[in-house]
């Protein structure tokens, strides 16, 4: 193995061993969602999925 790629995945498990409790904590203080919330995210997936449907058919 190159020493790069050991510092890189060295890197990565620091990163993730600093964020994760943070990440933790937040999740567990977070709002959460309601059905309106929820609607007005699955709508406009919903349109961009149907959009590129029609592009791929056009081609």
């Amino acid at each position: 193995m190159d020493w790069m790629q050991i510092i890189s995945a060295l890197a990565l498990v620091m990163f993730i061993v600093i964020l994760f409790p943070a990440t933790r904590h937040m999740m567990k203080n977070s709002p959460k969602g309601t059905s309106s919330d929820w609607m007005s995210f699955v709508i406009p997936i919903v349109v961009i999925v149907l959009f590129i449907l029609l592009l791929v058919k056009l081609v």
